[in-house]
């Protein structure tokens, strides 16, 4: 063989194991690009309803012609339809037809939840069940405990947002808004819209707590069934619906004031207090993020709130609309200066149907 071409052959292949040493110099950072890539479309699945409809899922992110990890539902053409010849039931629940019904769905009662999304009024139909309500309000409120040990807010809490016979007939309801929108920013203003317009008000019952009478305090099936609630009636029901969508989600409590709200996970800068959650009033009609409130009686919120973690999820986007809506709102409750302050005050008022009057306690 000639010297040249033994030449080239030696150059060709001394660069062929420089590239195969470069690869494996570098392999741990090259799996690690692959990696990130691949949680960047996973991301951008999830969060991106074009994506989703494209690929063919339901709001919940469960693929066409596939079962939903929520029983009986399925994925039908973008929408979860209850299918039990397929998905079949709860061991809790028996078949009738091709949904699935629980022993406490008696007595059946017709709702139409009012929600505001983008400025514009709509209503969601759902049934509840006194069947139900009635075995939620004779659950015993107090929680026991060994030794001295003392029962914390966040046990409450946990009790009834957790309780199982009420996920069951709870979660339809966040099927239906999974079927109104797949973009889950939507999913969650249309959560917290429709807990906000739930009438604030106290039961009219009491229950005895180690010998006192205290007022009574619902489960969040039963707020949604009297159609009224106090703020931490409220803001357990927005929890678990937030929760069940897929956000991250904590409950905040002023002890001082004796208010509770919810936070949702969203970037840290337009967080409460830079927990990483924005504040979400419930007893009225606000905007993501407007912590200004003032309350009836003059109350602001000013003292440390405990913060209970109900879930990890989903984070709010960086853009929302409703951070610079929020800012907007608070310049004008501080009397400063906004150009155009009435027309502005208005279109606030018009797009997310503002309280005129917000409670604490």
């Amino acid at each position: 063989m000639p010297v040249k071409e033994k030449e080239e052959i030696r150059r060709s292949g001394a660069k062929l194991e420089e590239e195969v040493s470069w690869f494996k110099k570098h392999e741990f950072f090259i799996s690690l690009a692959s990696f990130i890539i691949f949680l960047v479309l996973i991301v951008l699945l999830f969060r991106n309803p074009t994506i989703q409809e494209k690929l063919h899922t339901c709001g919940d992110g469960t693929f066409y012609e596939t079962c939903s990890i929520v029983k009986p539902y399925y994925c039908e053409q973008g929408a979860l339809i209850e299918k039990v010849s397929v998905c079949g039931c709860l061991e809790s629940s028996e078949r009738l037809g091709d949904s699935c019904i629980t022993h406490l769905q008696k007595e059946p009662k017709n709702l139409a939840l009012k929600y505001i999304l983008n400025g514009e009024e709509k209503e969601l139909k759902f049934t509840v069940y006194k069947g139900l309500s009635d075995y939620l309000s004779i659950l015993p409120r107090r929680i026991s405990y060994l030794n001295e040990e003392k029962p914390l807010r966040a046990d409450f809490s946990f009790k009834k947002i957790n309780e199982a016979e009420q996920r069951e007939l709870l979660l339809p309801l966040v099927i239906k808004i999974q079927n109104l929108t797949h973009d889950k920013e939507e999913q969650a203003r249309i959560a917290i819209s429709l807990v906000q317009n739930i009438q604030y008000g106290f039961s009219d019952k009491t229950d005895n707590f180690f010998g006192n009478q205290v007022n009574y305090s619902r489960y969040p099936y039963e707020v949604l069934y009297d159609a009224q609630g106090i703020c931490g009636e409220k803001s357990e029901l927005l929890a678990f619906l937030l929760r069940e969508v897929g956000y991250g989600v904590v409950l905040f409590y002023n002890q001082k004031e004796n208010h509770e709200f919810v936070g949702i996970k969203c970037p840290i800068e337009e967080s409460y207090r830079e927990t990483g959650y924005c504040f979400v009033e419930t007893t009225g009609p606000s905007i993501i993020t407007d912590d200004s409130i003032e309350y009836a009686g003059g109350i602001k919120l000013e003292s440390e709130p405990e913060i209970i973690l109900i879930s990890d999820g989903y984070s709010l986007s960086k853009n929302l609309r409703e951070y610079k809506d929020a800012e907007i709102m608070k310049r004008i409750r501080q009397g400063k200066f906004v150009l155009f302050k009435n027309s502005n005050f208005e279109s606030l008022k018009a797009r997310y149907g503002l309280a005129e009057v917000y409670y604490s306690g």
